[in-house]
């Protein structure tokens, strides 16, 4: 029996993922942001769904407001 023929690429990349905000299993290739364009490993995909990826963005850039900064003082 050759061994190519027992296992096929499905077998070998990852279907799911757990997404390490949230804690939610959700498809990798759907619900993850790629991080290496051209590449379509599990690797090449982000640890963060898209969803909280965007939650993340807005809340830090709300928390940054730019009416809040001042010239240091020197």
């Amino acid at each position: 029996m050759d061994f190519e023929e027992e296992f096929e690429l499905e077998h070998l990349l990852f279907k799911q993922r757990r997404c390490r905000s949230c804690g939610v299993v959700k498809d990798l290739v759907t619900d993850f942001y790629r991080t290496r364009k051209g590449r379509a490993t599990p690797s090449a995909y982000a640890y963060e769904c898209k969803e909280c990826t965007v939650d993340r963005v807005i809340k830090n850039r709300k928390r940054s407001d730019s009416h809040s900064w001042s010239y240091p003082d020197w």
